[in-house]
């Protein structure tokens, strides 16, 4: 009986484990299918963004896929920022090492002066997408009203 005793924490542990591993692969696997619809998106497990010409949307991921989806045009993004532990980052020289806290993209948008804050886990992957919407934002703002880009 002590054995049975000494083991049931370690196969509650291991049911708890494998309910939050099979949570999360139906997270995945409901933000493929959305993910399908956008030129380039990403998942973590605080947020899902996707990409589709100038328009970026997110939301926060779920088992029966993305939820309170966000969206807005890059012609409407006034500045894209990157800030770690409420820091700001220099996404033409990032420091060599930064420490993961919290970390998001936040774009400045107009006419209604508000801020969009996307949350990312990983400051690589986070870097890599400012880097990326950076050059897609200022495609944008080359573009002239009737939609071809300026030489």
């Amino acid at each position: 009986m002590e054995r049975g005793l000494i083991w049931l924490p370690l196969l509650a542990l291991f049911i708890g484990l494998a309910w939050a591993g099979w949570n999360e692969y139906q997270k995945v696997e409901a933000y493929r299918s959305w993910a399908q619809q956008f030129d380039r998106a990403k998942y973590d497990i605080y947020a899902v963004l996707g990409q589709r010409g100038d328009r970026i949307t997110w939301g926060k991921p779920t088992r029966s896929g993305p939820v309170d989806l966000s969206g807005f045009s890059l012609q409407a993004v006034k500045s894209i920022k990157m800030w770690v532990d409420e820091q700001p980052v220099d996404l033409e020289r990032p420091p060599e090492t930064l420490n993961g806290g919290r970390i998001y993209l936040e774009f400045l948008l107009s006419p209604p002066d508000s801020a969009a804050r996307i949350p990312f886990t990983q400051v690589s992957l986070a870097l890599e997408w400012a880097k990326y919407l950076q050059q897609e934002w200022q495609k944008w703002q080359e573009k002239p009203p009737d939609g071809t880009l300026s030489q």
